[in-house]
């Protein structure tokens, strides 16, 4: 983070949900960015988000955020099936962007998003993904110094309880988005793609949709190769039994000390539920307002075990840093202290729109992420290995 004053960054939030909430703490304590406004469609949200943040102003709807003279950014925090649409509205009032991942359910879409910002001038930032995070920026920093070689693999691995979690109807519908390879897989490209940081030429996959009360994918493996030769394993699962945080000294994707007597919470916690409607009102217990709201995290952010194997080295990215295995010798490299949750998102939004840099996660960024989400869903389907268009 630059030491040197800056005019803050006006950021209109766009969808007060769970996806805003994990941004926030991030935004608030960081002085380079300034909550302006935030628009959302309920009025509970729109009345919690003013108390939290009195000085801003509310709408209920995105074309009224977007005429907000204040307002530099409009930050799109929506379901992934608005994504377009609201991204496309920014564009049309000249507003920088940053729209969650995956920026878009449909390649088509996707473009048209590129297109838009990049005919109206403005960013378009796709993310926060986890290729944010603070241990990947230091692991990839280390392997473009070619200071072990060159990158020959890399391992992803993650198993969570993300498919019972309380979520809306479409979260489970994989042509609206839902799903472990749109909402999960996204992360994990994008942190193996930052690490790879060359492109991606095919994909071979295989999905696992298991649970008949939740007919979605909840997990996958796939294999990606790139251009320079990197090979990359991918594997998720999202069906709540073993938890890979175990492997991360129980430090929680969201960067909190985590205790294993919580096993068993998420499937718990569903079972109150005895229609779509009771899991809806769920999940808004876990949005902005909610007594359940969590501390600020203590940790970066990780997504699983990531070892990337270089020619003299295997790197094994933690939430406070990096290990190295060399050939000789065995030692661990620490991360910047954390005093800004998710750092290097708020980084990308300076540096693009204070400062006119570009970006590593932008329009193309998330359209080829995109492209290769599709792809695993394709190559699952079909038992073949996709070659790929848009990296």
């Amino acid at each position: 983070m630059s030491g040197h004053t800056i005019e803050p960054v006006r950021i209109g939030v766009c969808g007060l949900g769970r996806a805003f909430m994990l941004s926030m703490p991030g935004f608030e304590t960081d002085p380079r960015i300034a909550i302006t406004a935030g628009c959302g469609p309920r009025a509970e949200s729109r009345a919690a988000f003013q108390q939290r943040f009195p000085t801003t102003r509310t709408y209920e709807s995105v074309e009224a955020l977007c005429t907000d003279p204040d307002v530099e950014v409009v930050y799109v925090a929506t379901p992934h099936q608005s994504h377009a649409e609201h991204v496309l509205c920014a564009a049309r009032a000249g507003k920088h962007v940053v729209v969650e991942k995956p920026m878009a359910v449909s390649l088509q879409d996707a473009r048209r998003m590129i297109e838009a910002t990049t005919q109206a001038g403005v960013a378009l930032i796709v993310g926060p993904s986890h290729s944010f995070d603070e241990p990947v920026r230091l692991a990839a920093e280390t392997l473009s110094r070619g200071e072990f070689g060159r990158l020959r693999m890399i391992n992803a691995v993650n198993y969570t309880d993300f498919l019972y979690r309380p979520r809306r109807p479409e979260e489970l519908v994989t042509r609206l988005g839902g799903g472990v390879v749109f909402s999960q897989g996204a992360h994990q490209i994008d942190v193996v793609r930052r690490l790879a940081m060359s492109r991606a030429v095919s994909v071979q996959a295989l999905t696992g949709d298991w649970d008949p009360n939740r007919r979605t994918e909840g997990a996958y493996l796939a294999l990606l190769r790139f251009e320079d030769g990197v090979i990359a394993s991918l594997s998720y699962s999202g069906y709540a039994h073993f938890d890979t945080d175990e492997w991360m000294d129980w430090i929680g994707e969201l960067g909190h000390a985590k205790s294993p007597e919580t096993y068993g919470h998420a499937r718990r916690l569903l079972a109150q539920a005895r229609t779509p409607e009771d899991e809806a009102r769920l999940k808004l217990e876990r949005t902005l307002g909610s007594p359940r709201e969590a501390p600020a995290p203590r940790f970066h952010e990780h997504f699983g075990p990531v070892i990337a194997s270089a020619e003299r080295a295997d790197l094994r990215l933690s939430p406070e840093g990096l290990w190295v295995y060399a050939d000789d010798a065995r030692s661990f490299r620490p991360t910047i202290g954390m005093t800004v949750p998710r750092v290097g998102l708020n980084d990308a939004i300076v540096d693009a729109v204070r400062h006119g840099r570009p970006v590593i996660q932008n329009g193309a960024w998330g359209l080829a992420t995109l492209e290769i989400c599709h792809a695993i869903l394709e190559s699952a389907a079909s038992g073949q290995a996709v070659e790929l268009q848009h990296q």
